[in-house]
């Protein structure tokens, strides 16, 4: 088959390459560089998610489509640009897929979409409501939200859909200021003196690679599918990652009162060094939620299994160690 993969270039595009590249499949990137490092046996595409013209015309012949191309960002001024790229985008491609007779549609999201909540007993599946009092005020998961409704709503007999939601990607291979693995690197840097009293769930990149590549041929058009290995409180992740590194734990877990602290003081931007904490007000906001989710339906149908959390944990230290020249030098 000849498969079509928008968002090559970032840190899962890159494993989604990788893990297809033996698959028999004839691998296309759609990138805006045409200078991006992809690989020999990649054949490569320029085109633009906004642009009609370049997605017609990467969409000549293609069989399937693997839709990952977007922005990561937690910015308000990046609200707009969020909406533009991940809804219309969206749009877009699916029009152009639709149109060149793609047979399938492998659509990547992200579980906080729906996997987000304030309470640390709750662990939501596919088929719990979009948590829209938080998502509304988070301009990336609500442009994701929105995009993933779309996208599903246009799944048909003739252009069948599924979306594939990972939680936060771990692993070795990102780039030195990527925001998957920021956390880790706050971690090292010594930038977490106390914990967030929130939970997070996380995920191996290259498990969710396999998971695309498992739904080229599985999954039930039109549903979502969480992907995640590991639900655990912040305390007990950084524990995890003071055990691998060698570096000293943070001394205490914040207050679950620093959440109503935030809605108090909407315009507080610096809350988080107020508190000796170097995350921007966004991201302590984000951490002091709890991101938990239930993997069942993707094992179920997908087969998926995702590998041990403890050494997708330790490949992203020992990974961050090993290519310390590469990054800013931590305390």
């Amino acid at each position: 088959m000849r498969v079509l993969l928008t968002g090559a270039t970032g840190f899962l595009g890159r494993n989604i390459l990788s893990r297809l590249h033996d698959s028999g499949h004839t691998l296309v990137a759609m990138t805006r560089n045409p200078d991006a490092d992809l690989g020999a046996d990649i054949e490569r595409v320029v085109g633009d998610v906004l642009d009609a013209a370049s997605l017609k015309a990467a969409m000549a012949g293609v069989d399937v489509l693997i839709h990952g191309a977007g922005k990561v960002s937690h910015k308000p001024a990046d609200a707009a640009e969020l909406m533009r790229l991940h809804v219309n985008g969206t749009e877009n491609v699916l029009d152009a897929a639709a149109e060149a007779g793609v047979s399938r549609v492998v659509y990547i999201s992200t579980s906080g979409t729906i996997a987000v909540s304030d309470d640390l007993k709750s662990v939501p599946n596919e088929e719990s409501s979009p948590p829209l009092p938080f998502i509304k005020e988070w301009p990336y998961y609500r442009s994701k939200l929105f995009a993933e409704q779309k996208a599903l709503a246009r799944s048909t007999a003739s252009l069948p859909i599924i979306s594939l939601n990972p939680s936060l990607l771990l692993g070795p291979g990102d780039v030195p200021d990527g925001p998957s693995t920021a956390s880790v690197r706050h971690f090292l840097d010594g930038d977490i003196p106390a914990s967030p009293p929130g939970g997070l769930s996380f995920v191996d990149v290259r498990d969710v690679a396999e998971a695309v590549a498992l739904a080229i041929t599985k999954g039930e058009p039109g549903q979502r599918y969480l992907l995640g290995s590991a639900n655990m409180t912040f305390s007990s992740f950084y524990g995890r990652l003071a055990r691998i590194s060698g570096k000293s734990a943070p001394l205490a877990t914040m207050p679950a009162a620093t959440l109503r602290l935030l809605r108090f003081l909407p315009k507080w931007k610096k809350l988080g060094t107020t508190f000796g904490i170097d995350l921007t007000r966004e991201e302590l906001e984000l951490a002091c939620h709890v991101w938990y989710l239930d993997n069942s339906r993707a094992a179920a149908d997908l087969g998926w299994t995702p590998r041990d959390p403890q050494r997708t944990l330790e490949d992203t230290v020992h990974d961050i160690q090993s290519r310390a020249g590469e990054y800013e030098p931590w305390v």
